[in-house]
């Protein structure tokens, strides 16, 4: 059964004593989109948090194809794990830390130091992000930022965005900038932020990655979803459809830009992840739509849903609430339907 489009006006809807030698910090500076070339999705972090890293890579060196990517886990920052990416051969180095760190099994002295994706080919005109997740400790402080250089080769070409802001200098002076983490209070963490750091939920061949509620005013019946779900199986799968306490009903839904006016309508069938894509629902293109809601969505909570396809079956997610209007978090490309 199809259904018409229905049209809308278009709207948007200081670091512990003894480690500065060792953990770059500077107030306040992050590397943006806009001038590095490696940045970072998740853009905050608290101290003995988890922390979820995105890398991402929006092009190559001078037109080459990106074969290798290599991020430097600083100190103060421990149990670092990459992301297995598919095409792309994995390996760490580990090393000791200039401190023994408390951890959940114990106090560590050493762990992975480096960890590089290589062997894959990621085209100049194409986008990647490559994950890993890690520890921020309690030598990081609120109020300064922690780098991460990223090394990106590409067929003989090398990319080093490793440098830091000095005191009061800004990252768009740089040429190769470090792409950062602020670091924020525990609690403080914006709400795309936090839903990152909770870390991707696996279901089968399905990886699903920040799920995300956009908040709404007393009153509105409707609220849109947003997430990223990466298929690393051979057989392609079906978002169908989607469940919160507050709504009646969840659908898939695609909006797309007519002469000015914003068209919206189901995706009756079910939204397609082929094998070995990521598919982004976003702000502006495929989302989630949460009909006949209860009540309000307020900014900052923690919904528990579940999201159903027709392959992995009814998956459990938490969906964190971010501002009215919000277009965060920043989940980047991904390879998309059009």
């Amino acid at each position: 059964m199809s259904f018409p489009f229905r049209s809308f006006p278009f709207r948007s809807f200081p670091f512990r004593a003894g480690l500065a030698a060792t953990l770059s910090v500077a107030p306040a500076l992050v590397a943006a989109p806009a001038f590095a070339h490696a940045v970072l999705a998740v853009p905050q972090g608290s101290p003995n948090q988890t922390y979820r890293g995105v890398v991402q890579i929006g092009h190559g060196c001078d037109g080459r194809a990106t074969t290798a990517i290599t991020v430097t886990i600083p100190e103060g920052v421990i149990a670092a794990k990459p992301m297995p990416k598919a095409g792309w051969e994995l390996a760490t180095v580990k090393g000791a830390y200039a401190r023994a760190y408390p951890s959940h099994h114990g106090t560590v002295s050493e762990g992975v130091k480096e960890i590089t994706w290589k062997g894959g080919s990621l085209p100049d005109g194409f986008y990647d992000e490559f994950v890993f997740q890690a520890r921020l400790t309690d030598a990081v402080a609120p109020g300064g930022t922690v780098y991460f250089p990223v090394r990106q080769e590409c067929d003989g070409a090398v990319v080093d965005w490793r440098e830091v802001p000095a005191a009061g200098q800004s990252a768009r002076d740089l040429k190769s900038p470090a792409p950062g983490v602020r670091i924020v209070a525990a609690g403080n963490v914006a709400p795309s932020a936090a839903a990152a750091a909770a870390g991707p939920v696996k279901a089968g061949d399905l990886t699903i990655e920040q799920p995300w509620i956009r908040a709404t005013p007393g009153g509105a019946k409707v609220a849109g979803g947003y997430l990223q779900v990466t298929n690393t199986g051979k057989e392609p799968d079906r978002l169908v459809s989607a469940s919160i306490p507050l709504a009646g009903r969840g659908e898939v839904h695609q909006m797309a830009m007519d002469k000015g006016v914003a068209k919206m309508a189901p995706v009756d069938a079910g939204l397609v992840i082929k094998p070995g894509e990521t598919v982004v629902l976003k702000p502006g293109g495929y989302h989630l739509m949460f009909l006949d809601l209860k009540g309000p969505a307020k900014a900052g909570d923690t919904l528990e849903g579940s999201l159903t396809f027709a392959r992995a079956g009814t998956v459990p997610v938490r969906f964190q609430v971010g501002a009215i209007g919000a277009s965060a978090p920043e989940a980047g490309g991904g390879h998309q339907h059009h």
